[in-house]
């Protein structure tokens, strides 16, 4: 397994430019795998709260653009879309930027 790094302050930045742009506010970082619908070993899983306003189209788009400005594949998660006992877990695991 490959251990990626992104300089903390960069990774805010970005994170901010994509939250300016779309209707998402971004929680924390998620294990790897926990975004199942992107299969690249290196790429971030991220928790985010969606805002009034986000459709899938823009959900998919602040994904490609968040991904390349940070050089790696971004799955996002939604708090909303979590469910349950495993929902209450990937809450739980969620790390705080």
């Amino acid at each position: 397994m490959n251990v990626h790094q992104l300089d903390r302050r960069i990774l805010l930045d970005h994170l901010h430019a994509v939250e300016e742009k779309y209707p998402l506010h971004f929680l924390g970082l998620l294990p790897r795998g926990t975004a199942a619908h992107v299969l690249e070993e290196d790429a971030f899983d991220l928790l985010a709260e969606k805002r009034d306003g986000l459709s899938l189209l823009g959900l998919a788009k602040a994904e490609v653009e968040l991904s390349e400005r940070i050089g790696h594949p971004v799955g996002i998660v939604l708090v909303s879309g979590l469910k349950g006992d495993y929902g209450d877990r990937v809450k739980a695991s969620v790390r705080p930027f």
